[in-house]
This record gives structure tokens, C-alpha cells and sequence, in this order.
């Protein structure tokens, strides 16, 4: 993302400057009227739907093994209202986060007008993969993922989650949908803009597709396992940043982010090729959630195949750059070392003629007295 310059002169109202300046409270603005709907009866419904969670059904207690009912969700149209609410809120935290951090940091560490963008960037994905990561872990713990590996496989019951599940999809859906506005709120240049595109096509593809497939475990597993390879990377990014002299952090995480794929290829591979293959069911609907059907067990085994193997060649091109870079840099230095050598090679072989000449003065005999 690109560096939001503040000028102290107050631009025309609703130009493009002053819409820049001014995102945040404009967009805050926006998500009161929504709070403020919940006050007045006649807008309390509507309200509700940008608000909260829909499209619950109640649960019987002998059905969850646990004492009274428990609501589970599944999707529907009204979840688009809540992703738009909360992409709202996703825009005030990232410009608190680029204000009050980011700016503050650039200002001390004085970079120059590129790094500042590659600090901005990482920055703020850092504490969102950060986040995510926590947040992800907790869930995998408290539906029993990590002690029961059988669960990432197997759906909910009439394909349902929890009210947790259901949140962390809808709030990842909102981030990576606000990150089209700040594409233009963050002034982010035109050729650095079809990689953002595809960076975040590319998450909005698969956390969708878990979703709407209700492989609400399998697609939790692989995003943690995904954003904690992506934390390693910008966190490197901002030490590298700060001191050049954690450059070997780079080459680390090369290292994590090759294992993290492979990782996540293998559950992948497993859990829809082998054990999803081994339940087929007779009357297979896709519409309801169930993946087994041959057409959507290749399409998701394609997809996550295709997009590591597509992340993996642009960090294979980007190495290559890098080290086709280095070595042109490495021969440039030592062509310049060799005429600069053989530069003082002849100054030290002409001087040293003329001092013989010239500059030393034939010894005077001495006159006998």
C-alpha cells in the first residue's frame, strides 16, 4: 500500500484530497448510521441484519450433548450486509493502525519514500495475520480440531457452525473486501496495483470457497497454516527494514515458506482426495454443502494446487531477480575495484619515474675544503 501524505492546508470539501485525508471519519460516519438504527423501532431490523450474525437455527441440546439449546448458522443473501458493515470497521482500524503506528515509526526511522510504502504494507498485514493466527488457533482448540484431526473432514450437522466459525469468515471476508477502497485511499501506484489484485482475488477466491462449501474446518486449517508463513515474511520485511543486517532472515524464511506449502498441499490432498473420496453419498447436492461430488472434489483439489504452486514460482522468479541482481551488482563492484587498481597501478608507476626525475634533485658534490 502506498504512503498517505497529510498537508496541512484544508482542501475543498468532498474533493479527492480532502476524501483522502479524511477516509476514516468519513467512513465512521457511515457505520453510525447503522448503530444509530438500532435506536428507532422502525430501523431496528434493518439495522440488525449489518450488525449481527443471521441465518441461525437453534439446535436441541440432545443433539449438541450439552445442557439447553445452542444456535448454529449456516449462509445465505443477508450475509453480504454483515460483510459490509464490518468492511467499514476493517477501513477505521487500518487508517488508527497507519496513524497512530505506522506513522509515527516512519517519521523516527526517517525511510525513504519506498520503504516507507514496503513498511506500511507489511505493517499492516503483520497485525492482521498476527491476529488471525490467534484467533484461528483458539477456534481449532475449542471445537476439539487439533485432538480430533477427524473433524476438519467432517461437517457440521444439516452443514451448520458455530457462531465462531461463522464470525471469523464473515470478518476475513470484510478485510480482504476493504482492501479494494484502500487501493485508492492509500495513493497505492499504478503498477503495484494488478499485484494487489491478484494477492487479494486470490483470498477472497478460497475464503469463499471454504465457505460456501462448508469446508469451514479444512479452509481454517489451511489459513492459519497460510498466515502464519505470511507473518514470518513480513515480520522479516520490517526487521530488514529497521537494519539491513537481518537480510539471513530472508533466507529463513524462504526456508519456512517452501515447508509451509508442502504442508498445506498435504493436508489438502488428504483430507478432499482421500477421505471425502471414501464417503460418497447417493444423493450428493453441492448446493446443501456436500463435496462429494466428483466435480467439486477436483475444483478444490485444483485450486489449492494451483494457487501453491503459482505462490511458490513467483517466490522461485523473485529469488532469481534477486540473485541476477546481486551478481551484476557483485561484477559491477569488482570491474570498478580492478580499474581503480590498475588506476593507482600506473599513478604509482608514473610517480614514482618523475620523483626520479624530477622531483629528486641530483646529490651536489661536496667540495673539499
Amino acid at each position: 500500500m502506498g504512503l498517505r501524505k497529510k498537508s496541512t492546508k484544508n482542501p475543498p470539501v468532498l474533493s479527492q484530497e480532502f476524501i483522502l485525508q479524511n477516509h476514516a471519519d468519513i467512513v465512521s460516519c457511515v457505520g453510525m448510521f447503522f448503530l444509530l438504527g438500532l435506536v428507532f423501532e422502525g430501523t431496528a431490523e434493518a439495522s440488525i441484519v449489518f450488525l449481527t450474525l443471521q441465518h441461525s437455527v437453534a439446535v436441541p441440546a440432545a443433539e449438541e450433548q450439552a445442557t439447553g439449546s445452542k444456535s448454529l448458522y449456516y449462509y445465505g443473501v443477508k450475509d453480504l450486509a454483515t460483510v459490509f458493515f464490518y468492511m467499514l470497521v476493517a477501513i477505521i482500524i487500518h487508517a488508527t493502525i497507519q496513524e497512530y503506528v505506522l506513522d509515527k515509526i516512519n517519521k523516527r526511522m526517517q525511510f525513504t519514500k519506498a520503504k516507507q510504502n514496503k513498511f506500511n504494507e507489511s505493517g499492516q498485514f503483520s497485525v492482521f495475520y498476527f491476529f488471525s493466527c490467534i484467533w484461528g488457533t483458539f477456534i481449532l482448540i475449542s471445537e476439539n480440531c487439533l485432538s480430533d484431526p477427524t473433524l476438519i473432514w467432517k461437517a457440521r450437522p444439516h452443514s451448520m457452525m458455530t457462531f465462531q466459525m461463522k464470525f471469523f469468515y464473515i470478518s476475513q471476508l470484510a478485510y480482504w473486501f476493504h482492501a479494494f477502497p484502500e487501493l485508492y485511499f492509500q495513493k497505492t501506484k499504478k503498477q503495484d496495483i494488478p499485484r494487489q489484485l491478484v494477492y487479494i482475488g486470490l483470498h477472497l477466491f478460497h475464503i469463499t470457497g471454504a465457505y460456501l462449501l462448508y469446508l469451514n474446518h479444512l479452509g481454517l486449517l489451511l489459513l492459519v497454516l497460510h498466515y502464519f508463513v505470511e507473518l514470518l515474511s513480513h515480520m522479516c520485511g520490517l526487521f530488514y527494514f529497521s537494519d539491513e543486517k537481518y537480510q539471513k532472515g530472508l533466507s529463513l524464511w524462504a526456508i519456512v515458506f517452501i515447508l509451509g506449502r508442502l504442508v498445506t498441499l498435504i493436508v489438502s490432498v488428504l483430507t478432499v482426495g482421500f477421505h471425502l473420496a471414501g464417503s460418497q453419498n447417493r444423493n450428493p447436492d453441492a448446493l446443501t454443502g456436500n463435496v462429494n461430488v466428483l466435480a467439486a472434489k477436483i475444483a478444490v483439489l485444483s485450486s489449492s494446487c494451483t494457487i501453491q504452486a503459482y505462490v511458490t514460482w513467483n517466490l522461485i522468479t523473485l529469488w532469481l531477480q534477486r540473485w541476477v541482481e546481486d551478481s551484476n551488482i557483485q561484477a559491477s563492484c569488482m570491474k570498478k575495484k580492478r580499474s581503480r587498481s590498475s588506476k593507482k597501478r600506473t599513478e604509482n608507476g608514473v610517480g614514482v619515474e618523475t620523483s626520479n626525475r624530477v622531483d629528486c634533485p641530483p646529490k651536489r658534490k661536496e667540495k673539499s675544503s
